[in-house]
């Protein structure tokens, strides 16, 4: 009889709650600053890395080999017979590759690495309901096959309040960023097929930005009924209002607001606002 275990990383943004409530084993990122090293969501909170920025940028890290090793273990130990794990985009991670290693030391588990070529809660989204199949009795097999359709339902965009970290971080250059910022520009960033950032189109001002986003929001919308997570990165109260203007939109399942955790949060700065959005049947 098949025991299958759920393991993803923690950009997928879902809280220790959530994670414990549907059984998803966590491998977290290392936010590394010059004088500690933390593990994301384990003992570092987003908020926390948010209220630091303006002191120090941190640098992130894959989930260390020997955090992936020991959940592993653990795992095999408790009578496991296969693991799915799904990971952050490979396009914006090495941690696809880096777990894909470490399975191959353990052949009594019959693993499965999946590349989710998203992220924050669509990566989550897809570790929900993959640990929704698990529950249902759904077979490993099953499960993978089941995968590349659910992730073709699955869509990110988000907008940032600045282009100084992008600018800091070497995602964009010195001088186009500097304009940028001058101009008030605020792009639209949508995570595609293959899992790594595209400019999907650029505003003026982020009140212009965020009534782009729920212009993209309603042409899904108009085609099929979505569950919608709204994403923030040390922007609460500016989400909680976005959120609000969410509610009087038809065919839509609001899930909630999720908080974009350090991996993506230390190169697009505070103020970030995004949406998930997953097509239902």
């Amino acid at each position: 009889m098949e025991k299958i275990a759920l393991i993803t990383d923690s950009g997928c943004d879902l809280d220790k709650e959530t994670l414990e409530r549907y059984n998803i084993y966590l491998l977290p990122f290392r936010i590394i600053y010059k004088d500690k090293e933390y593990l994301d969501r384990v003992t570092v909170e987003p908020q926390e890395v948010y209220d630091r920025l303006e002191e120090e940028i941190p640098s992130t890290s894959l989930p260390s080999m020997q955090i992936i090793e020991d959940v592993l273990t653990e795992i095999e130990n408790k009578g496991y017979t296969h693991v799915i794990a799904l990971m952050i985009s490979s396009g914006l991670s090495g941690t696809y590759n880096s777990m894909r290693l470490m399975c191959e030391n353990h052949p009594k588990l019959i693993s499965a690495v999946y590349d989710t070529k998203t992220l924050s809660m669509g990566q989550g989204a897809m570790a929900l309901a993959c640990a929704d199949m698990i529950k249902e009795g759904k077979s490993f097999d099953d499960i993978l096959e089941a995968l590349p359709r659910l992730r073709k339902k699955i869509h990110a965009y988000f907008t940032i309040e600045t282009l100084e970290y992008l600018k800091k971080g070497g995602r964009i250059g010195k001088v186009t960023g500097t304009i940028g910022d001058l101009l008030n520009i605020k792009p639209i960033i949508h995570v595609n097929d293959d899992g790594i950032y595209h400019n999907y189109s650029k505003t003026r001002g982020k009140k212009q930005a965020l009534s782009k986003l729920t212009e993209i929001l309603k042409e899904y919308l108009h085609k099929v009924k979505c569950s919608v997570w709204l994403l923030h990165g040390g922007a609460p109260e500016e989400a909680r209002r976005f959120f609000e203007t969410l509610k009087r939109l038809d065919n839509i399942t609001l899930m909630g607001m999720a908080q974009i955790g350090p991996a993506l949060g230390v190169h697009t700065g505070p103020g970030l606002i995004g949406l998930i959005i997953k097509e239902e049947e």
